[in-house]
């Protein structure tokens, strides 16, 4: 595990950004939330040429059971700052379907997405982003969710019974697979859990992202 410490997230955004482009990744997995936002705002704007974005095939570590308009999309997110600004053809950008009235369905068809795309019953995606609750989850594996015991699925749609609505979500075995896994986690509120979880054990989702064969990385700032 390697966990690098940033005075502020503008730091933290621009050594996201330079992973990004050192890695030189062909499936990338982004995920939601202010920091990624910041780091995709360095990518589109500082690094746009330094990036061969036409080899680059995105996914989504997990996404809200919205259609890609909504405020709270993952994809909106990441499309109008950074996707419609860079030159990455459409057919690489593999979004999740999180307007279809059927989570389990939009999950399961993602799940074919992956494998048809990569050319692999279980993909090992280049790099994939994740973020961390205050609660400990990430991606959308929240503490006590089913998805924690997945090992046949690669994308689930557990109900969140604390927010009362439906996630879609990679599983761990398709999580741990990846050849570099990134957390990015910015905010005060944030450095109690991030201490917890970096501790060791197994009370947080967070914990259980341990790539088998690939590098683990922690971008943090308090």
């Amino acid at each position: 595990m390697d966990v690098q410490i940033f005075s502020n997230a503008e730091e933290l955004a621009q050594a996201a950004a330079e992973y990004f482009v050192a890695r030189r990744p062909e499936t990338v997995a982004l995920s939601g939330g202010s920091t990624p936002k910041a780091m995709f705002r360095v990518l589109a704007d500082e690094f746009r040429d330094r990036v061969s974005w036409s080899k680059i095939h995105f996914f989504w570590s997990d996404e809200r059971h919205v259609s890609p308009d909504h405020p709270d999309s993952n994809y909106r997110m990441a499309n109008e700052t950074l996707l419609s600004h860079v030159p990455v053809p459409p057919e690489n950008i593999h979004r999740i379907h999180g307007e279809n009235p059927n989570a389990a369905e939009a999950a399961s068809e993602y799940e074919q997405t992956l494998r048809d795309v990569t050319k692999q019953t279980l993909p090992r995606l280049d790099l994939i982003f994740l973020g961390l609750g205050t609660d400990g989850h990430t991606a959308s594996i929240f503490p006590g969710s089913e998805v924690l015991r997945e090992r046949k699925r690669l994308v689930a749609a557990p109900w969140v019974e604390k927010l009362k609505t439906y996630r879609i979500t990679m599983t761990l075995p398709l999580i741990n697979n990846a050849t570099s896994v990134v957390f990015l986690v910015s905010g005060a509120e944030k450095a109690e859990i991030v201490k917890e979880v970096l501790e060791g054990g197994n009370k947080y989702p967070a914990q259980a992202v341990k790539p088998a064969q690939g590098d683990l990385v922690w971008m943090v700032n308090y």
